[in-house]
């Protein structure tokens, strides 16, 4: 897949073949890159309902989205340093924080730039709905300040989890998502 997980989507079984299509079973488990340990999780079977108007159909279980995530968790691709370019583009600062925090404020009376470093504490979860999927992360975010000789004083630092629902549709021949924050 890319540099931090590779997918194994070899054949389950042979081919079935039938005069109107061919019936492939793939494995679909994503691991690490190089790393081809044992899942954590357990894959359950799953059908597909009977439908012929279209000229190809894909499926994906829920089994292939955990061990994405267990995956990209297990190479650290859940963990991620916001530094002060991106923080000045969105104009957050010690005096952002100062405004919602008021320890913040008295220990930064000067506006700093401020450093976000987001941390997944545990593997994320995915579960298929019937209409969409949900996502559940828990982590950690730490602010830093940075101060003017490029060295970081850590601010606070606070747990997070998030609870969030993507649905996808099709609109005039377009896939479109739309996300929304559970809590």
């Amino acid at each position: 897949i890319d540099d931090l997980a590779e997918v194994d989507y070899s054949l389950n079984s042979l081919p079935a073949v039938f005069r109107q299509f061919i019936d492939l079973d793939l494995k679909g488990i994503v691991y690490p890159a190089g790393n081809y340990t044992g899942s954590p999780y357990v894959a359950a079977p799953f059908t597909i309902p009977a439908q012929s108007d279209s000229m190809l159909y894909l499926a994906f279980s829920e089994y292939f989205f955990q061990t994405s995530s267990f995956a990209y968790y297990t190479a650290g691709a859940f963990n991620i340093t916001i530094a002060e370019e991106t923080c000045s583009y969105f104009n957050i600062s010690t005096e952002i924080f100062g405004s919602i925090i008021p320890e913040v404020a008295k220990y930064s009376v000067t506006p700093y730039p401020v450093m976000l470093k987001l941390t997944a504490t545990e593997i994320p979860t995915i579960s298929l709905e019937q209409d969409s999927f949900t996502v559940e992360i828990q982590g950690s975010m730490e602010v830093f300040a940075v101060l003017p000789d490029s060295t970081t004083q850590s601010l606070f630092t606070m747990n997070i989890a998030a609870n969030t629902s993507l649905a996808l549709n099709i609109f005039d021949q377009k896939l479109v998502g739309s996300l929304c924050l559970n809590r």
